[in-house]
Formats: C-alpha cells, sequence, structure tokens
C-alpha cells in the first residue's frame, strides 16, 4: 500500500521560488562585481535567473547539455547556478586554479556547450579555446561597457543577454534525479572524474546541511561561504541560504585576512565557511591588528584537519564556535560535521576541545562505517581504525561517463580515508589510504609531481611527500635520485616542474638523496620516507 501525499518533486528550482516568495527581501550581497560591493534580494535573483532562462533557450541549450562556468563567488555566478539547473541542463563548475592540462581535459570529458568566465579569467580562456575540441560557446560575465577586446570569436556579453529576454519563464517541471550539477575531482590519481549530483540529492543535501547539529543555519544570519562554488557547489550553502532565507555575501576571489574582516565586519556575517588556511589568515590579521569580528558566530572549516590552537584562538578571545566538517565531492561533499552532544555540558572546556579536534558526526542522510581490508566491520569504540565507508542519497554511485559502479556489493563507497568512530558516533580520520599531499584544502598528487620530476634529465628517481607547514598543513617535499655524475640543483628542478605543473604544486624544497627505499614489489616505500622526514624543516 502507498501512501496518498502529493508526489512533488525535490528540484533546485523549488529552492529559489521559495526564497522569492518567502524572503523576498532578504539580500544577497556580491563583493567585487563591476569593481563594487553589489546588492539585490531573492527576488531580484529570481527574476535575472528566469531572463538568463530565457536567453539559454534562445541560445539553444536544452536538457541535460552542460554549460560550464570559471568564475569566482559572485551573485552572476549564482544566476547562472539557478538558471541552468532551472531550465533541466547541467551546471559544471570548474576550478580555475586547476592547471591547464587538467581544466582542458574537464571540458572536453564534460563536453560542454557553453562557457561563461569571469573578466579576470579572460586570458586563461583566450589559451584553452583554440585547443578545444569541443564545440562551446562563450560568455564573458560582465556588462557592455566592460566587453573586452579578445580572441575568441563571437563572445558574448552576460548582461547584454539578459537586457534582451524578459523575466516572464516558468521553471518547467522536471524528475528529481534529473541531473543538475557537476563538478570534477582534483585529479590526483590520474585525470580528474566527474561526480554528476541530481536535483533530489542537492535539495537534500540542503535540508541536512541547515539542521541545528549541522551548519545551523536559519533567515536569521547573515551566511558567508568562502570555499567556492567550484567547490562541490561551495558545500551546498547557496542552497542552504535559499532554503532558509539567510542574507548571502559571496565574497568574490580575495580571501586575505584584512579583506575578510573588512566584509565580515561591514556586513555583519554571522555563520561564514572554508578551509583551514582562510581562517588561520584571518586570525594572524586579527591577532597582529589588535582587531575582532563581533558578528561572527561560527564557522564551518574542512578540507584538512583543524588544528587545536585554532579551535582555542578562535573561541577566546574572539567567541567564534568552530565547526570542523568533513565530506568530498563524492558525497555533495557533507558527510560529517562536529557539533557537541547533549552529554558534552558535563565536560570541562579542555575535553570539550577534545572532542572538537575530531571530523564529527554524520549527518542524517549519510551512513558510515569502518571496515578491515577484507571487507569486515570493526567497532566503534574510538580506537579500531579502518578503511571509512559511506552510503546516502547524496553519495555517488558511479562517476560521468563510466558505467562502473564505485560500490562494494553492499552499497558502500570506500572513501580512501583511514578512521575510527567512537561508541557517540565522533568520526576521527586517522590517515590517507592513498599517498596525497593536502595543502590549503586542496589535495596536490604526489604521482603526477614525481613523473614530472623523472623527466628531467639528471633524475634518476623521485619520490614525493607530504611535511608539516604552518599555514598550510602540508606542502610537498621532493626526494631525488641524481643519474651518476649529475648534480641537479633546487632551483633546476623548480624551474623544470614549473612549466608542467600548477605554481601551488610545487615542491617547498628538494633534497638529492643517493637511494630511495623500496618494497619486495618495487614500490617506493614511502611509510619509511615519512617517519625519516616527518621533522623535516622547510625554508618556507
Amino acid at each position: 500500500m502507498l501512501g496518498l501525499m502529493q508526489d512533488t518533486p525535490l528540484l533546485l528550482s523549488t529552492l529559489l521560488e521559495h526564497a522569492a516568495r518567502n524572503h523576498a527581501d532578504s539580500q544577497i550581497v556580491s563583493e567585487g562585481l563591476g569593481g563594487t560591493r553589489h546588492r539585490y534580494t531573492y527576488a531580484d535573483l529570481q527574476r535575472r535567473a528566469k531572463k538568463l532562462a530565457n536567453a539559454l533557450r534562445e541560445l539553444g541549450i536544452s536538457g541535460g547539455e552542460r554549460v560550464a562556468t570559471l568564475a569566482w563567488n559572485t551573485s552572476r555566478h549564482l544566476e547562472i547556478w539557478a538558471a541552468v539547473t532551472g531550465i533541466g541542463a547541467v551546471c559544471h563548475t570548474i576550478n580555475p586554479r586547476l592547471f591547464f592540462d587538467q581544466i582542458k581535459y574537464i571540458i572536453e570529458h564534460a563536453q560542454d556547450s557553453l562557457l561563461c568566465f569571469d573578466m579576470s579569467l579572460l586570458s586563461l580562456v583566450e589559451a584553452l579555446q583554440p585547443q578545444l575540441s569541443v564545440r562551446c560557446r562563450y560568455v564573458v560575465m560582465t556588462d557592455r561597457a566592460g566587453m573586452p577586446t579578445s580572441s575568441i570569436p563571437d563572445l558574448l556579453c552576460y548582461e547584454d543577454l539578459l537586457a534582451a529576454h524578459s523575466d516572464v519563464f516558468e521553471w518547467p517541471p522536471l524528475a528529481e534525479a534529473r541531473a543538475a550539477t557537476l563538478c570534477y575531482t582534483s585529479g590526483t590519481t590520474g585525470n580528474p572524474k566527474g561526480v554528476l549530483y541530481s536535483h533530489r540529492s542537492c535539495v537534500l543535501h540542503a535540508l541536512a546541511a541547515a539542521l541545528p547539529d549541522a551548519l545551523c543555519i536559519s533567515a536569521q544570519d547573515t551566511v558567508m561561504p568562502v570555499v567556492p562554488m567550484y567547490h562541490a557547489n561551495a558545500w551546498g550553502i547557496p542552497h542552504v541560504a535559499m532554503l532558509t532565507g539567510a542574507k548571502l555575501v559571496l565574497p568574490g576571489r580575495d580571501a586575505d585576512g584584512e579583506s575578510l574582516r573588512r566584509i565580515l565586519i561591514e556586513e555583519q556575517v554571522t555563520f561564514s565557511a572554508g578551509v583551514p588556511t582562510v581562517w588561520l589568515g584571518l586570525l594572524q590579521y586579527l591577532e597582529s591588528s589588535g582587531t575582532d569580528v563581533p558578528s561572527l558566530a561560527r564557522i564551518a572549516v574542512g578540507g584538512s584537519a583543524v588544528p587545536r590552537s585554532m579551535i582555542e584562538r578562535f573561541a577566546h578571545p574572539y567567541g567564534v564556535e568552530v565547526r570542523q566538517v568533513w565530506g568530498m565531492t563524492e558525497l555533495s561533499p557533507l558527510g560529517t560535521i562536529c557539533a557537541l552532544k547533549g552529554n558534552a555540558r558535563t565536560l570541562s572546556p579542555a575535553q570539550q576541545v577534545d572532542v572538537l579536534e575530531k571530523q564529527g558526526r554524520a549527518l542524517y542522510g549519510v551512513a558510515v562505517k569502518i571496515t578491515d581490508d577484507s571487507g569486515n566491520e570493526l567497532p566503534w569504540d574510538g580506537t579500531s581504525s579502518g578503511r571509512l565507508k559511506v552510503r546516502g542519497p547524496w553519495a555517488i554511485e558511479r562517476y560521468y561517463r563510466n558505467d562502473e559502479s564505485t560500490l562494494d556489493a553492499e552499497g558502500w563507497f570506500d572513501t580512501g580515508d583511514v578512521a575510527t568512530l567512537d561508541a557517540d558516533g565522533y568520526m576521527r580520520i586517522t590517515d590517507r589510504a592513498k599517498d596525497l599531499i593536502k595543502s590549503g584544502g586542496e589535495w596536490i598528487s604526489s604521482v603526477q609531481i614525481e613523473n614530472a620530476a623523472v623527466g628531467h634529465p639528471d633524475v634518476a628517481e623521485a619520490a614525493v611527500i607530504g611535511v608539516p607547514h604552518p599555514r598550510w598543513d602540508e606542502r610537498p617535499l621532493l626526494l631525488i635520485v641524481p643519474k651518476p655524475g649529475s648534480a641537479p640543483t633546487r632551483a633546476q628542478l623548480l624551474e623544470f616542474l614549473a612549466e608542467r605543473m600548477a605554481k601551488w604544486w610545487l615542491p617547498d624544497d628538494v633534497v638529492c638523496i643517493e637511494e630511495l627505499p623500496h618494497t619486495a614489489t618495487g614500490k617506493l616505500l614511502k611509510t619509511r620516507l615519512r617517519e625519516a622526514y616527518k621533522h623535516y624543516r622547510l625554508p618556507t
């Protein structure tokens, strides 16, 4: 027997409709749009998104087609997000910080039909356009006065598109399982992989993320996602803002401490989210300038482990609660969030920080477990360490344009992380199953750096490990075995690598050694290297 309730699909367009109807005058503030701080409302967002929806239809964008963005957190980016998903197409956000070949691969793999980009990224798109094998049209996100002289043929002006179309548009009824947004992983173990989110998964993720023990966002909040929209939909925070009617502040590109404090103060932000390096920069600015951020009540911090000192320094003297989050692109991305349970009231402040150092408890909708290498589930005792696996309505089933399921026989996704779970459900990441380096919330592939390094004519063998860094959590250290009779310098090797990868991937130091340790099967024994260099002091 079925229930007798209405079968209304969960669509992203319903979030915008809800915000425009019930929170019409709640503000959306966008930093740096046209050189100024732009301010409008959810009602304005809906009106402009509908203009863009009509424009997209006229450009021939139909259901399922991919519309790519290379853009920072701005209101125009939000409008594209809303319009593209609203008409049934797929909004494909691309990380402009990836290096050139990865961006080219991603656009070609996604087979994007339209690319919208910020003016500051014009030179990147001009370099990409003649090399792309896909037929793609281009829109620069500016007005007529800001239109550049460009080598891109038939370049379209964003504001011209909107001005030429009506704001009368009915969002079409869609199946909630329809694809909505597409994000690619960072390609740390080969080519980037596409994760294709559905309308249903995005709406359910937003409902769970807004809960009090999650991000705890309401209509009384002013919310600022520092985490970019190309990082797994800015952790779903713009969706949560529409769901709740919270004032939404989009900080643009600048994330230094002084810039962040200025916008936090001027817009009276109560909640923000970003990677640890962002908050470390803000802390350092506050401490050096003797200032504070009185309105800020909570921050969500994810991407890498949060240092205990950061939790303590934000709590006292600034009164800011740090909520550590864990997730991944394949999980939409939020999986766990660390908030204190009721039984924490009996704990001392130091004991409470002991809890807050963990990566948190699973959101409703996310099931977690840890297993040994044979797949046997391990106990939630806080000490047993195993492979972290997840499943739920916003967890990946398979990657885009890949027919192979990513799940095991019981429907669980192996995250690649190693963790413990305690009796209260708190999870702690203890290691990573793969030899990745996490720097400032971004993954760096040790394998790709190694492969590039051994391409140098004087290098016989290379290994890369992550070593501790006070600001970036980890930075890459390159260990090389020179070819006989050769003595390559640090400067020569870094200059060689600079032509082959993004600047922020470059190793912070290079050490020449006589030989590298190997396993019996000939693989590099990185556990021994990490132990040997765990106290290594980088020149940076």
